[in-house]
């Protein structure tokens, strides 16, 4: 028996069956683009396979190279391309699972000159502009999908997925936005339509009728000129009569100003639009975004929302995720907190892509836990995400592990962070960490400062010491109006009505999301579809609204020196999100500031050379942190061995990534 009944229910498709409710939805790693990293995506995909996923879709290959998304990057057009693949799924299926390998056309997001589209249109996220393809071209890219699809088939796949959505090629057509066609390819919804039903219609006479179609459907567009839901519906029924097994539904198009999947996205955001869509055809339909944990996915199949539940993130924070959730462990995922730091932000800078709560994740082959051949006795210094990292990875090697926190509680940085608005999901990896410190048997010691003597008798000393506020050098800095970020997070000192916040790197941008948030910081669903101009139900093309934020109870002054953009270190698929959220709530924001002083009057500065006094009762202090490294020279001078690691290393931006891969690289060497 199980606590999730119909996640765990197996989907009989008539001429195979998936052994639960489960899809692990296309990520692209990086590990694609090259033969000689296959091995590599092999050891991926084979541990998420192992961890009991019901399908596994892989990153998106082109069908030719005009729909690649750079050059040389991952595409399948031939047999010796096909021969590769079969290690992938070769380790997937010896792990019992299934995959289908997704075809993607990029269309107009494709980043080289030979782009192409419905239109001949520019997308604002690439700097090259698609042409618009001929009758003759539109049917070469429809035979590309095609011969893909039976490269797949005859590379060992279970099934592909057809990319049509998230404002790819085939959307492109679909879209009056992007396709101005006047032929028998545009100029009415019916005939805008016809590409991606004669798509699947040629992938099914390619495939035969035993081998899985996903069609992955733009069910909500969130941009201007989208589609309409009738079209979308009529979109449905279509390529059901085409061939399709199994619809997937997408949300958002890449240029959209609206978040779909970061983590201040209400979990569950879109599982009614999966709802909306399934009475209208008779296939299986598949929800997704923001579904990252077993009860959420649960409660939607238990209310008829979807008949599968794809999540792709989750399964990069943690492998066993349909494991640990089928055998009644599910408080120990280690959850999805969809911060993008080190998956999407990384595909988007040409990096292979993992996971800041999960470093092995894509890293498998590389980054191992083996079992230690010496037990040793570590002690690690600090609670936070770098020192946790660190103890749990090393107990689980097979260390004696002791945590000292001077706090009266672990996170750290973390347990800051989970109190800003939409990041609560925080406080899972925290609670993540704190039962693998109880499974790993790791010695806690809390509300604990230690000193050389105390460390002197461990073989190995890691010091995730973290940081302290930085305190500028400006005349009345130590005035009563003064808050740290700390103070301000935390709730222990009051705060006006008026503030400046000195500092907007990604600390400053937090702290004016929760100034301005007001008593409620966690959105519910229809707040934050009014946030952000969302309507599933709008008649109008796309699913937007007018978007009303609800008004800040603060009036707040967002203040930097650098003449740099407010939060240009920001991340790039989230970084856009949080300076809409506080352009939205009306924050001042002032760039390029000389503070002179703080007095009784507020906070004075030079900007262009001319004085300003910002009228405040607080100035909340943002201005960066520096390392607590008190004990690295005295332990140094008594022949201990220690490793820095996290903050105590680097006191920059802060930066979890960085401080949790470190402490599990260096568990993984000790």
């Amino acid at each position: 028996m199980t606590e999730y009944p119909h996640l765990f229910e197996p989907l009989d498709l008539g001429f195979t069956s998936l052994r639960n409710r489960t899809i692990m939805g296309s990520m692209h790693t990086g590990l694609e683009d090259r033969a000689s990293n296959f091995e590599r995506l092999a050891a991926f995909y084979a541990e998420r396979a192992k961890g009991g996923a019901g399908l596994i879709v892989t990153g998106g290959f082109a069908p030719n190279i005009e729909g690649s998304f750079y050059p040389f990057a991952s595409k399948l057009t031939t047999r010796r391309e096909a021969r590769h693949h079969e290690q992938v799924t070769d380790a997937v299926h010896r792990e019992g699972g299934k995959i289908a390998l997704q075809i993607l056309h990029a269309g107009r997001y494709a980043y080289h000159p030979f782009s192409v589209s419905a239109s001949a249109t520019k997308s604002p996220i690439t700097p090259f502009g698609a042409r618009a393809l001929s009758e003759k071209g539109v049917r070469r890219q429809i035979r590309g999908f095609a011969r893909a699809a039976e490269l797949a088939r005859s590379a060992g796949y279970d099934g592909v997925e057809i990319m049509g959505s998230e404002g790819y090629f085939i959307n492109q057509f679909l879209a009056p936005r992007t396709n101005a066609r006047e032929d028998g390819w545009g100029g009415t919804p019916a005939n805008r339509r016809r590409i991606a039903t004669e798509i699947v219609r040629a992938v099914r006479a390619a495939v035969g009728d035993d081998f899985i179609i996903v069609y992955r459907l733009s069910v909500l567009d969130l941009v201007e000129g989208g589609q309409t839901w009738e079209e979308i519906v009529a979109l449905g029924q279509e390529i059901e009569a085409a061939g399709t097994t199994i619809l997937s539904t997408g949300i958002g198009w890449h240029e959209a100003r609206v978040p779909t999947i970061v983590t201040s996205v209400p979990r569950m955001a879109f599982t009614e639009v999966a709802e909306r869509l399934r009475p209208h055809v008779d296939l299986p339909v598949v929800t997704s975004n923001r579904i990252n944990m077993p009860d959420q996915a649960e409660q939607a199949l238990a209310a008829g929302q979807a008949d599968l539940v794809q999540m792709a993130r989750p399964w990069l924070a943690d492998p066993q995720w349909a494991t640990k959730a089928e055998s009644g462990r599910a408080e120990t995922i280690n959850t999805c907190i969809a911060c993008n730091q080190a998956c999407l932000d990384h595909t988007f800078q040409r990096k292979v892509a993992s996971c800041l709560v999960n470093p092995r994740a894509a890293h498998e082959t590389q980054l191992v836990l083996s079992p230690t051949t010496r037990r040793k006795r570590v002690a690690v210094v600090g609670g936070g995400p770098a020192g946790l990292a660190a103890a749990v990875s090393a107990a689980e090697r097979g260390h004696a592990v002791e945590l000292f926190e001077a706090g009266d509680d672990i996170g750290g940085q973390f347990a800051l962070a989970m109190r800003i608005p939409g990041k609560e999901e925080f406080a899972e990896t925290i609670r993540y960490y704190r039962g693998e410190l109880e499974r790993r048997a790791v010695a806690l010691h809390l509300g604990r400062r230690v000193g050389v003597d105390d460390l002197t008798g461990f073989d190995e000393v890691v010091l995730a010491t973290g940081v302290t506020p930085r305190v500028p050098e400006i005349t009345g800095i130590d005035h009563p109006m003064v808050v740290t970020y700390p103070e301000a997070v935390l709730g222990t000192r009051e705060i006006g009505e008026r503030v400046a916040v000195i500092g907007a790197g990604g600390i400053g941008v937090d702290v004016t999301e929760l100034l301005t948030t007001g008593a409620s910081p966690t959105l519910d669903l229809k707040e934050w579809q009014d946030e952000w101009g969302v309507d599933p139900f709008s008649p109008e093309r796309g699913g937007l609204k007018d978007a009303h934020p609800a008004p800040s109870p603060r009036t707040v002054y967002l203040v930097q020196r650098k003449e740099t953009k407010i939060g240009a270190g920001l991340g790039k698929t989230s970084g856009w999100v949080h300076r809409a959220a506080i352009k939205a709530k009306g924050v001042h924001q002032i760039i390029g500031a000389a503070y002179e002083r703080i007095d009784d009057e507020g906070l004075h500065i030079t900007v262009d050379g001319k004085p300003r006094t910002l009228a405040v009762d607080n100035v909340v202090v943002c201005t960066g942190q520096e390392s607590v490294r008190d004990l690295v020279e005295p332990l140094q001078a008594k022949g201990v061995t220690v490793h820095v690691i996290g903050g105590a290393d680097v006191a920059a931006e802060l930066d979890a990534k960085r401080a949790i891969r470190q402490g599990t690289e260096l568990a993984a060497s000790l």
